[in-house]
């Protein structure tokens, strides 16, 4: 089974957060997006401390999307640099981590 991973990426607004959500899961890029609103992040940028609230996607996807669906949020994406973290997904309820193959497959694109 290919590699369950969980990608994380922050965006300004709800608006932003379910386009990118539902453009990622009709694009079978991911078997599931989950939106955490009302992150509070302090970050430098061009040399000055900001602060956002931001709005936090939790993505799974696969190993074999994670190319594609990097891609598809840097498409979508407003910030010039936007955070993109993917990390493995080393254990999990084997069913859950079967959906998510599944969901994310190659062959079942359209």
């Amino acid at each position: 089974m290919d590699q369950a991973l969980l990608v994380l990426t922050n965006v300004p607004d709800l608006e932003c957060a379910q386009l990118i959500a539902r453009t990622l899961v009709e694009a079978r890029l991911a078997a599931c997006v989950n939106l955490l609103p009302a992150v509070q992040s302090i970050y430098r940028w061009q040399g000055q401390i900001e602060e956002a609230t931001e709005i936090t996607l939790l993505i799974k996807t696969t190993s074999q999307q994670a190319d594609s669906l990097q891609k598809a949020i840097v498409k979508i994406h407003p910030y010039d640099v936007p955070e993109i973290i993917a990390t493995p997904i080393v254990a999990g309820y084997a069913p859950y981590l079967q959906w998510i193959a599944a969901e994310t497959a190659k062959d079942n694109h359209a």
